[in-house]
């Protein structure tokens, strides 16, 4: 089903529709939706309208932000409405918009870092515009929260909790405008991060249901355990406020700066935003980061590289600050080193380092087995928190050993481990792909690559940047214009840009990859247990309990001394499988609570088991 043309709804105005239906239409709504996307056509004033049949046109008419904001701009000309089913099936088809402290992806005032992630939720906040003496946050203590935000978290926490009972299957469209409505009320009490999470969670449950291209069930697993860890801690009252998120950036005082240019990173979100981020390393070794993410896609996305970077009057684009750097005058800087664009903010361009030469040397020189400790302590979101930004950069000389499927397999200089070198965007037509293949094709070649561990993936770096390792006669030769780096996803690679000699045969073997103790571990059983109930729900479960099945998962995981993971999901099916029932067939328990937490138990012990697997396969 094909949205392109239908605009974003609130998600207040969505569940507001399929309220006011009646139960016989709420049992016909997700037949409706799924062929009114196809019937929308887009009119001259800007507006979109829907037919069905020759009795009844739906026509929404957003706002300027191009969103229906409002009931007002949704109408039906049928005589049930607005309390009919064509009304709520356009607004159920429609794509859902961004909440106010959706982060993710996006960002709309032309500065500050964001997430490359490809299951981005929506907008960052916007950098500050006002003085930097006016933005700069003060350091106050964390307050305990209100009871309205715990009312709110509990509330999500059980609409999430309903949703992953009914799964993929039973996660129609009247179980999302529950979910949408609780976020909705969590985003008022003051609660943006965790309507984020269920935004994430609504739009896993779309895409699966419509299998759209790209979707993966390991996503929205993931994103069940975000939502249901963090509303948890909320739901609690033991959490302070800053567990609650903030819908806007809070930004610092960062006095002076000299950042230089690492490299540029594109930025493609699954929710229509797209641009570049230019990571930064300062004169005391820090990172920072700024970004340019709007609205628009890959068209945005490949023009972004080259576009003006709107940071204190300097006169460099993108291409030229990854290469370059920046002396800032009265900095603004959020925690995770975005660096704000306040109107106290003025900046000049320096000469720009080589990765040879430090701040920038360091990143090159650190063992890995150290950077990446340092990784998963600062920069890893934790699995059992709401949320998290993503993994800090790694760097390291490595030797190019091979292909093998889509990654290059190389070792680390001074015998260290293997790696599996992909890209950081699989998307065809950046050339991250495309570049890493022309690497595999030359054996030998010493290479010095700049990445974000991939924290789901043994001994991974989603590469970002290549150069060429000082004092190694096989390794890149790049032109003088490059700066001694060639950004993965915008630079490509070309022949006479590799050493001669490490050009591979054609008949070359196989290349082995090495130990993987992730795919060795039986952990795997635990997550197809875990996405068999988001796909499935609470039934898929109770039926895989069933069995020889259970028992043969329970001994493979003790046989492996994972007992703790052995013990949690026999509870998981146990509790699955128990619905007990009166005299009369009815159910005595019909809460979701229990099942719920014994399935959030071990998906948070899936995870930290996992990371703790990660983490070893790079020492």
């Amino acid at each position: 089903m094909s949205t392109e043309l239908l605009p974003p709804v609130a998600p207040d105005v969505l569940t507001d529709a399929v309220e006011q239906l009646s139960a016989r239409l709420r049992k016909k709504l997700d037949a409706a939706i799924s062929g009114c996307a196809d019937q929308a056509s887009a009119t001259a004033d800007g507006t979109v309208e829907v037919h069905f049949g020759e009795n009844a046109t739906v026509t929404l008419c957003p706002g300027p932000s191009g969103t229906v904001t409002n009931a007002e701009q949704a109408v039906c000309t049928c005589l049930l409405a607005p309390r009919c089913l064509h009304r709520a099936a356009v607004l159920g088809a429609a794509p859902i918009a961004d909440g106010e402290g959706d982060a993710g992806a996006g960002d709309d005032s032309g500065t500050g870092k964001a997430t490359a992630s490809d299951t981005g939720a929506g907008p960052e906040e916007a950098a500050p515009t006002a003085p930097a003496a006016e933005v700069a946050a003060t350091v106050v203590p964390s307050a305990a929260l209100t009871a309205a935000q715990v009312l709110a978290a509990t509330a999500l926490w059980d609409a999430a909790a309903e949703a992953l009972c009914a799964g993929v299957t039973g996660g129609g469209a009247v179980v999302q405008a529950e979910l949408l409505r609780a976020a909705h009320t969590a985003r008022l009490a003051g609660l943006p991060r965790a309507e984020a999470a269920g935004l994430r969670v609504v739009r896993g449950l779309r895409a699966a249901r419509e299998r759209s291209e790209g979707q993966r069930l390991s996503d929205l697993t993931e994103a069940f355990r975000e939502l249901l860890a963090g509303t948890a801690l909320l739901a609690s009252g033991s959490a302070d406020t800053d567990a609650a998120g903030s819908a806007r950036r809070v930004y610092e005082q960062g006095g002076s700066l000299r950042v230089y240019g690492l490299c540029r990173e594109p930025v493609l979100s699954a929710t229509g935003y797209g641009g570049v981020t230019t990571h930064l390393v300062g004169s005391d070794g820090a990172g920072y980061s700024v970004s340019d993410v709007r609205p628009g896609g890959l068209a945005r996305v490949k023009g972004a590289g080259s576009a003006s970077v709107a940071l204190g009057g300097a006169v460099l684009d993108h291409a030229g600050l990854a290469r370059g750097g920046l002396r800032i005058v009265g900095a603004t800087v959020s925690a995770d080193g975005r660096l704000g664009a306040g109107r106290g903010v003025s900046a000049t361009p320096l000469r720009g380092v080589d990765w040879s030469e430090e701040p920038a040397a360091a990143l090159f020189t650190r063992p890995v087995e150290e950077a990446m400790a340092a990784v998963l302590a600062d920069g890893a979101p934790e699995a059992g928190g709401l949320g998290g930004t993503a993994p800090s950069l790694l760097g390291c000389d490595v030797e190019v050993i091979g292909a093998a499927g889509d990654s290059v397999v190389a070792r680390v200089a001074g015998e260290g481990p293997l790696l599996r070198l992909r890209p950081a965007h699989p998307h065809p037509e950046l050339p991250h792909a495309a570049n890493l293949r022309r690497i595999a094709e030359h054996p030998g070649l010493a290479l010095r690559v700049l990445g974000r561990p991939d924290l789901n993936r043994a001994a991974t770096l989603r590469s970002l940047a290549v150069g060429p390792v000082p004092g190694e006669s096989a390794t890149l030769r790049l032109p003088d214009a490059w700066k001694g780096r060639a950004d993965l996803g915008y630079d490509r690679l070309q022949g006479e840009n590799f050493p001669r000699e490490t050009a591979g045969s054609a008949d070359c073997g196989p290349v082995t990859t090495g130990p993987d103790p992730l795919a060795e571990a039986p952990l795997w059983r635990v997550r197809r247990l875990l996405e068999t109930g988001v796909a499935g729900g609470r039934r898929a479960v109770a039926e895989a309990g069933r069995g020889t099945d259970a028992a043969s998962l329970s001994a493979r995981l003790t046989r492996a001394e994972l007992g703790v993971a052995a013990h949690l999901a026999q509870a998981l099916t146990t509790e699955a499988g128990r619905r007990p029932r009166d005299t009369f067939g009815r159910l005595t328990d019909p809460s979701a609570d229990a099942y719920t937490k014994a399935w959030l138990a071990s998906a948070v012990h899936l995870a930290a088991a996992e990371r703790s697997l990660v983490a070893a396969s790079w020492s």
